[in-house]
């Protein structure tokens, strides 16, 4: 009797193992095919070819209806960003083209009337200044937007950084020496040296640091010069202007600041902000070194590969 209590208590003991051997195997399966389809759930979000309809909810836990719900109200989102983007890019697009012939019209008629000699020629060149101001304005603007939609995008690749140096040196010299100042770009030390960059948005970029130096410069000039790192390729804009005060070095990179020491100069504030947006889409990064009073140093770093 008490041998076959001992069987008894054997056998269930077993039973139960395998039981629970059974019961781990089919949790594990279910749990495994369950991550199984929330991957191929979220891999099809990631492709594009994600379709609500494709999920039999009956199939999934509620954590997958959940996920399928959120992928599919995502996929909404993204559908109505794209159309926003496609609307902003149609705008900018035309905000640009049909400011063109007004803004030409209006300097050619300037152009005409200085010609003829009619009215007060100092009005005539106000009237040319301000034209142009407003055409920097919304050439500006028109660049930031693109360059924040997304609309436009930089394809950096290895290029020389001595043509880049000596285009800036190029667009940027005749501007300094009308101040009375000096430009000095080492380009000729730099043949050979490479970085992973945008030509034209590069420049741009490098223009914006070398036009505001010059523009804040009375005495002296500005020195373009180059540091070569393990990683990096730093281009250095040093100036021997008014300088800027410690607390204004995080502001003066955002969109729109105007530093009160600058307010009679002209400008929108954007240079900065587009400067460091433009590097930041190539891997790249800004910094300033300035005291107020003291000059200016502004570093642009792109990487070398």
């Amino acid at each position: 009797m008490v041998k076959d209590r001992g069987t008894i208590i054997l056998l269930v003991g077993i039973f139960c193992l395998f039981l629970a051997i059974v019961t781990s195997l089919a949790d594990f399966i279910l749990r495994r095919r369950s991550l199984r389809r929330q991957r191929s759930l979220i891999q099809s979000a990631m492709d594009g070819t994600f379709h609500a309809e494709c999920f039999d909810e009956s199939l999934f836990a509620s954590v997958e209806s959940k996920l399928a719900e959120y992928i599919a109200a995502s996929e909404i989102q993204k559908r109505k960003a794209a159309a926003e983007q496609e609307k902003t890019k149609t705008l900018i697009a035309d905000i640009s083209h049909q400011t063109k012939t007004p803004l030409a019209n209006i300097l050619l008629y300037a152009e005409l009337l200085k010609e003829e000699g009619a009215g007060d020629g100092g009005t005539i060149e106000m009237l040319e200044g301000q034209v142009k101001k407003l055409d920097f304005l919304i050439q500006s603007l028109v660049k930031l937007s693109r360059l924040e939609t997304g609309i436009l995008v930089l394809h950096p690749e290895k290029n020389e950084i001595s043509v880049l140096l000596k285009e800036a040196e190029k667009q940027y010299t005749l501007g300094a020496q009308e101040k009375g100042l000096y430009l000095r770009v080492c380009s000729d030390q730099m043949q050979g040296v490479t970085a992973c960059f945008d030509p034209k948005w590069t420049l741009e970029a490098l223009g914006n640091l070398i036009d505001n130096a010059v523009k804040y410069t009375k005495e002296g000039g500005v020195t373009v010069s180059v540091r070569l790192y393990e990683f990096f390729v730093g281009i250095e804009v040093a100036d021997t202007g008014i300088g800027i005060a410690e607390e204004e070095h995080a502001q003066v990179f955002g969109r729109f600041y105007r530093s009160t020491a600058v307010s009679d100069k002209q400008g929108v504030g954007i240079g900065l902000y587009l400067a460091r947006e433009i590097l930041r889409q190539q891997s790249g990064y800004i910094r300033l070194a300035s005291e107020e009073g003291k000059g200016a140093v502004f570093s642009m770093y792109l990487p070398v590969s």
